[in-house]
């Protein structure tokens, strides 16, 4: 019997990380969701990869609010198959002296990168055990490992997402639930990050090719993770370019 392609679930996919890993597990012939919070930003990666004959969809959501999440897992298992993969990308990345860091930023903060990941891996959970079967991902920061000046509220979600992600893989591998967290240690090559290196005097022309992490190359990790043999997961990948001070 022909196996199905399976499905993968990307959660807080932007343009460069969650692109790029909807490319490559698409072009592994997988179907793939992409949440975001609004899924009219994925319209032209979308008509990409339905172009290139992949069955890909994106729909709109919001990682901190649990109904949201499980509407979302309940309409892309009903609609498109059973989830192996989930990635939470939901970040939260602010920059800000402590005495400037609010309440209410403080907070926005843990609830989009921790909360979020939180509600998100445990609703991927309760598919997948009945299975024993899926990958759970979760997408770090330096800022998972060290608190770094002016990042007490970026590096305290982090901190709490990587609790989240050791805590679910020591409960659910025994369960046959690969979870694993990715550290990206370093700028993403991204029109984003080109536009802070600018800002801060940067001639990122004049910086060599790979000195920048590629989201393809991310996304690529993820992919072997995904395709790991339970008898030698991986729990903690840190990804980091050549040029990168550690």
């Amino acid at each position: 019997m022909k196996q199905e392609p399976g499905v993968a679930l990307l959660v807080g996919a932007g343009d460069a990380i969650g692109a790029a890993v909807a490319r490559r597990f698409a072009a592994a012939n997988y179907k793939v969701c992409i949440g975001r919070r609004d899924a009219s930003k994925s319209a032209a990666l979308i008509d990409e990869l339905v172009k290139a004959g992949r069955h890909v969809q994106a729909k709109s959501m919001d990682v901190r609010k649990e109904m949201d999440v499980q509407a979302l897992f309940a309409a892309v298992e009903h609609e498109m198959g059973p989830i192996e993969l989930c990635l939470f990308n939901a970040g939260a990345n602010v920059s800000k002296p402590i005495l400037e860091t609010s309440e209410r930023l403080f907070f926005k903060a843990w609830e989009l990168a921790c909360y979020g990941g939180f509600l998100v891996g445990r609703e991927a959970a309760k598919y997948m055990v009945p299975r024993a079967k899926g990958t759970i991902l979760f997408t770090g920061a330096t800022a998972s490992l060290r608190g770094g000046k002016n990042f007490a509220a970026f590096s305290s979600a982090k901190f709490g997402l990587r609790a989240v992600a050791q805590s679910a893989a020591r409960e659910l591998g025994p369960q046959n639930i690969h979870v694993a967290h990715l550290i990206i240690d370093g700028g993403l090559d991204s029109p984003e990050i080109h536009r802070r290196l600018r800002e801060r005097g940067v001639d990122v022309a004049g910086m060599p090719s790979d000195s920048l992490i590629k989201p393809s190359s991310v996304a690529e990790a993820y992919w072997c993770l995904h395709q790991q043999p339970r008898d030698a997961w991986t729990h903690e990948l840190d990804l980091r370019p050549f040029a990168e001070g550690w």
